[in-house]
C-alpha cells in the first residue's frame, strides 16, 4: 500500500530546483515517486508509508528551499 502526500514548497523557480527537490525527497526511506509542479510549489510524494513532516522538511531545506507550512 503506498501513500501520497502533496507539500508545497517556496522559492522554486527552474528545473534545476525541481530536480534538487527531487533528489534530496527521494533519498528519503521509502520514497517512490516525487513530482514537482514549478507552478504551484505542489510537490507530490509517493511512499511506502506516510512520511514524517520533519524528514520531508529537512530534505527540502538541504535542497535549499522551505517547506511552506
Amino acid at each position: 500500500m503506498s501513500s501520497q502526500t502533496v507539500y508545497t514548497v517556496s522559492g522554486m523557480t527552474c528545473g534545476h530546483c525541481a530536480a534538487s527537490v527531487t533528489e534530496e525527497i527521494t533519498a528519503l526511506g521509502g520514497v517512490s515517486d516525487v513530482r514537482v509542479d514549478l507552478t504551484s510549489g505542489a510537490v507530490t510524494v509517493t511512499s511506502t508509508a506516510a512520511l514524517d513532516r520533519s524528514a520531508v522538511a529537512a530534505a527540502v531545506t538541504e535542497a535549499g528551499y522551505e517547506l511552506a507550512s
